[in-house]
C-alpha cells in the first residue's frame, strides 16, 4: 500500500511562497508545482528566457494591462500572448512596463491565446504580485525552478497569511498628540514585513472601538510628500482617536493601496504624464485597490475586538471590513484640506472611486 499523501499545512504553503518571491525577485525561474515554471517580466534577461524557450512559452498579462494595449480579451482573469521570435527580454520587459511605452510606443498587434489557461498562468501573475514586481510572467512547461510552490499555495495565501498571524511584542510608546498609546506587533507565518496596531487610550472591548485602518505610506507618513493625503490621515486619525478617549490605528503593510513601493513609483511617474491615479494603477496592470482586509480583521479579532466605527471616506474599506467578518456600526468622516499637489488625486478618488469627503 501507498503511504498516505502528506498533508501541505498553512505554515509551509507560506514559506514556500516566500521562497518563490525571493527567487522571483532575483531573476530566478519558480517551478508552479506541475508541469509549469515561470519567470517575472520585469527582472528577465535573455539567458534566463532562452530557458524557457525550449517549449512553447507565454507571456501572461492581466486583463488591466492588455486593455491598455489594445489586446483583446479572451481568457478570464489573464491574458497569455505566445513568445514570437522576436520578443527578447528588453521587449518583454517594454510590453510589461507602461513607464517605457512613451519610448516604445510601437507595440503589437499582438494576438492572445483563446483556448481555456491553466490555472498556472493567473497563478504565475498572482506570485509576480506578491513578489512586489509587475504583474507579468513568462510562463512555460519547463520543469524547472529555483523554489516550488504550487498554485494551490499562491491563490491559499492570502487566507494562510491571516490565519497564521500572532502577536509577537507589545509596548507602551508616548505618541505626539497621544501620549496614551501602546503598540502591538503582529507577524504571520510568511516571513513579511509585521502589521501594528496603535491601542490608543483605553478602547472598549468588544467594541464599537473607533478604528482606523492605515496602509503604510513611506511617502506621504515618513517624508511628508504633498502628493497624497496619507500623513495628514495618519497624524489626524491618531490625534481623533486620542480626543475621543480611546481607539485602534492597524498600520497595514500594504504600501500604494497592495501594489508596493516599487510599483507606486511608477504610478507617480505615470501620473506626471497625465494619467490619473486609477488610471496609472490600470496602465501597470493592477486593479484600482489591490487591498484585502482578512489581515486586518484577524488582527482586530486577536485584539477581542468584534465591531468598530471606522474611520475613514473609502466606503470600499467598509465593505471590505465586514466582508471579513468585523462588524461596522458607522462611517466615521476622516478628510483633510487638499493643497495644489494633492487636488486632483483627491478630486479622482471621490469621483471615480466613490470616496466621501
Amino acid at each position: 500500500m501507498h503511504p498516505p499523501a502528506r498533508k501541505r499545512l498553512p505554515a509551509n504553503a507560506l514559506r514556500r511562497v516566500a521562497l518563490a518571491t525571493d527567487a522571483l525577485r532575483a531573476g530566478r525561474a519558480v517551478h508552479l508545482g506541475g508541469a509549469f515554471a515561470m519567470l517575472a517580466a520585469e527582472v528577465l534577461d535573455d539567458a534566463a528566457l532562452a530557458r524557457m524557450r525550449r517549449e512553447r512559452a507565454f507571456l501572461v498579462l492581466t486583463h488591466a494591462r492588455a486593455r491598455t494595449l489594445k489586446i483583446r480579451l479572451y481568457t478570464p482573469g489573464v491574458v497569455a500572448l505566445p513568445l514570437t521570435a522576436g520578443m527578447d527580454a528588453a521587449r518583454i520587459r517594454a510590453i510589461a512596463d507602461p513607464t517605457a511605452d512613451l519610448a516604445t510606443p510601437l507595440k503589437g498587434p499582438f494576438e492572445a491565446a483563446r483556448e481555456k489557461l491553466p490555472d498556472a498562468f493567473a497563478a504565475a501573475v498572482k506570485l509576480a504580485k506578491l513578489a512586489g514586481l509587475l504583474p507579468a510572467a513568462i510562463v512555460t512547461r519547463v520543469r524547472a525552478g529555483a523554489a516550488e510552490v504550487s498554485v494551490g499555495d499562491i491563490l491559499s495565501y492570502e487566507q494562510n497569511a491571516a490565519a497564521s498571524l500572532k502577536p509577537v511584542m507589545r509596548a507602551r510608546v508616548p505618541l505626539e498628540g497621544a501620549e496614551e498609546a501602546e503598540l502591538v506587533a503582529f507577524r504571520a507565518d510568511d516571513g513579511a514585513p509585521e502589521n501594528i496596531a496603535i491601542l490608543i487610550g483605553r478602547p472598549p472591548t468588544p467594541g464599537p472601538v473607533l478604528t482606523r485602518l492605515h496602509s503604510e505610506c513611506f511617502t506621504g507618513d515618513l517624508l511628508g510628500s504633498l502628493k497624497c493625503d496619507c500623513g495628514q490621515q495618519l497624524r489626524g486619525a491618531l490625534d481623533a482617536i486620542s480626543k475621543s478617549g480611546g481607539g485602534v490605528l492597524l498600520y497595514l503593510a500594504q504600501e500604494g493601496r497592495g501594489i508596493g513601493l516599487i510599483n507606486k513609483l511608477r504610478a507617480y511617474k505615470l501620473q506626471d504624464q497625465g494619467f490619473d491615479t486609477l488610471e496609472a494603477n490600470e496602465r501597470l496592470g493592477f486593479e484600482a485597490d489591490e487591498r484585502l482586509y482578512a489581515i486586518a480583521a484577524r488582527i482586530l479579532s486577536l485584539l477581542g475586538y468584534k465591531s468598530v466605527r471606522l474611520l475613514t471616506n473609502n466606503p470600499d474599506k467598509v465593505a471590505g471590513l465586514k466582508a471579513a467578518g468585523i462588524a461596522v456600526v458607522e462611517r466615521v468622516r476622516h478628510a483633510f484640506p487638499a493643497n495644489l499637489h494633492n487636488r486632483v488625486y483627491l478630486k479622482t478618488k471621490a469621483e471615480k472611486a466613490g470616496h466621501l469627503f
